[in-house]
């Protein structure tokens, strides 16, 4: 079957199960647009800026683990659609980018919207293509979503010169891949596994009773509810989790990176000896910012799965006694109560902001964050008992992201509960998606903590920089509400702690409705526990410290 270019990458979109496409269109892939309007499989989502494309593709993919789908055009859409794919890198979020490219002959002779995709992007992305011929597109495409699914996922851009999707070629999609120098382990090493185990580790948690912790990305990983859970770990970690973690004589690392906002400084971390057992898909994870005791490279569900068999068959069991006392100090740090905060009957806190929330939800909704203050304090406060229910930028730190990663997550959950929680900066950076949201009537509801500042910013200009607020106030802020009815949505104003409850279960109520909350909290609050940058986890600040 002799098809065109975009007749091509349509198909193989179908042939993908693809559901949505998240774009904008532009002159280098009007052939494709042409071809998604012929079609009623794919359906496109027409957003008000590329980043978003790509923020609403991420979030589709992070909330059902399938593979997201953006489509932009060359030059400033490849360049707007950077911090998309950049945010998709760090969190490994599985993507592919489809962009538009200058006719194969004025490439290079700075024509038009000419920008070197493939090169820009090389850095944040697991791999990308540039398409010369139209017969070579089936092919890089089953190539493109096979690489961003296996292994460790990631983004893959595929570039497409306008040429390319009008010149005809014969059609087939192939029915397998093979990519002679990619080939992810997905099973774990037994003989490792074996090790783990000896090391007496748990049935993972239960099984051997042990405390767990999350690091902001994995929440949800492990019911938050549950007593084993000693909460988030890391700079904004509860205290029971980082002295945990500083203490352990056995840690077990499934799929974290121990990153510089997990242990903070390595050294200090590295000070008390302890057996440490990681489990990661990509083996270039594994000791690369801690030396680590055993090693196990694999996808995580097998190797779990493996890890439960030998512990379940093996005749050792844990010193009930050893753990008994464990337990016994986690309580003493648990006692420190690090969450803790003062509520106010004069001014809105934000903690009790996302207390309530999670209250009125039933802890069952799709969570979205931009990034700040505003997103600790979600990640603290909002009682994850699922996984793919937090959607928020951990890697890249994107503001930005909320109001579009939420779009994608209600697109592909119809009925779901799905709020984003963002502060005043953060929403402003992506804001036009309020158009996107009203003509595709997503029923989204934005929970902004408006404390006037770049909150984050504020803080840590108050602890380490003199209380200089260096451009870190807000003084030309919008009237949300009328932006938000400007838009066709409802917006509330929420001023008084007394009437939070009240606007929540309002907003909540509206189930067909974008509501737009606007509460202006604290402009003195900070986010508690704190570990300064350059420390360690037990050189952690409380909120009595100050």
């Amino acid at each position: 079957m002799e098809l065109t270019g975009a007749e091509i990458t349509i198909r193989c979109l179908q042939e993908e199960g693809v559901e949505y496409v998240f774009g904008y269109p532009g002159g280098a892939v009007l052939f494709i647009y042409d071809e998604l309007f012929k079609q009623e499989q794919v359906k496109h989502v027409l957003v008000r800026h590329e980043q978003a494309a790509v923020h609403a593709a991420d979030g589709y993919a992070r909330s059902t683990d399938k593979v997201g789908v953006a489509l932009v055009t060359s030059g400033p859409g490849v360049t707007n659609a950077v911090t998309g794919i950049a945010t998709a890198y760090l969190d490994s979020i599985p993507l592919v980018v489809i962009s538009g490219q200058v006719p194969t002959s004025y490439i290079g002779e700075d024509a038009f919207q000419e920008v070197d995709a493939v090169g820009i992007t090389r850095p944040c992305v697991k791999h990308n293509f540039l398409v010369k011929d139209a017969k070579d597109i089936a092919a890089t495409l089953k190539k493109a979503f096979y690489l961003a699914k296996s292994g460790r996922p990631g983004p893959v851009l595929v570039d497409i010169p306008k040429d390319v999707s009008n010149q005809k070629a014969e059609y087939s999609y192939p029915a397998t891949v093979s990519i002679r120098s990619y080939n992810p382990q997905v099973q774990g090493d037994i003989g490792q596994i074996k090790r783990a185990a000896q090391l007496q580790l748990t049935e993972l948690v239960r099984l051997l009773g042990a405390p767990c912790t999350n690091t902001l990305m994995g929440l949800g990983g492990f019911p938050a509810s549950d007593q084993q859970f000693v909460g988030m770990l890391g700079m904004h970690g509860t205290y029971e989790a980082n002295m945990g973690m500083q203490n352990c004589d056995v840690l077990l690392a499934v799929g974290a990176r121990f990153d510089d906002r997990v242990i903070g400084n390595v050294a200090h971390f590295n000070s008390v000896p302890r057996k440490i057992i990681h489990i990661d898909i990509d083996p270039a994870s594994i000791s690369k910012r801690v030396k680590v005791d055993v090693s196990i490279v694999g996808d995580v569900a097998n190797v779990v799965s493996d890890l439960l068999s030998v512990l379940n068959s093996s005749k050792q069991k844990p010193d009930a006694a050893a753990l008994k006392d464990w337990w016994k100090q986690i309580a003493e740090w648990r006692s420190a109560n690090s969450l803790s905060y003062k509520n106010s009957s004069e001014l809105i806190k934000p903690q009790y902001v996302i207390e309530t929330l999670h209250k009125i939800t039933g802890g069952d909704a799709f969570v979205t964050s931009d990034v700040g203050q505003h997103q600790m304090w979600a990640a603290q406060y909002y009682k994850f008992n699922q996984p793919r229910r937090w959607i928020n930028s951990g890697g890249l730190g994107t503001m930005g992201f909320g109001l579009p990663a939420a779009m994608g997550v209600q697109l592909a959950h119809p009925g779901a509960t799905v709020a984003c929680v963002t502060g005043e900066g953060s929403i402003q950076m992506n804001i036009q998606e309020l158009s996107t949201c009203k003509q595709y009537r997503l029923p989204i509801k934005v929970i902004a903590l408006n404390n006037r500042y770049l909150g984050m910013v504020r803080q840590w200009q108050e602890f380490f920089h003199g209380n200089r607020y260096s451009q870190s106030y807000m003084d030309a802020l919008p009237d949300f509400v009328k932006l938000a009815e400007a838009y066709g949505h409802v917006g509330i104003l929420v001023e008084k702690p007394s009437d939070v409850e009240g606007a929540l279960k309002e907003a909540f109520a509206r189930k067909d409705d974008l509501v737009f909350l606007d509460f202006r909290t604290d402009s003195t609050e900070n986010v508690y526990p704190m570990v300064p940058g350059g420390k360690g986890l037990s050189e952690v600040i409380l909120a009595e410290d100050l």
